[in-house]
């Protein structure tokens, strides 16, 4: 499987669960340079929120 992990080059959103009892994880690189990480369920939920609303397709509806 390849790396999904998002780069400067490659920028997104990358969230991982391998199973129900393992935390989640979650990456994310923007095009205009902003980048996180989160590790935990509510963390990567709110990881997901921020970036949905202020980075990646949020940049194209400005």
């Amino acid at each position: 499987m390849a790396d999904l992990t998002p780069t400067p080059e490659l920028p997104g959103l990358h969230v991982s669960k391998p199973s129900p009892y393992e935390p989640a994880t979650a990456s994310a690189v923007c095009h205009c340079g902003a980048s996180a990480t989160a590790t935990g369920d509510d963390q990567v939920k709110a990881l997901v929120d921020g970036y949905t609303a202020n980075h990646g397709p949020a940049h194209s509806r400005r």
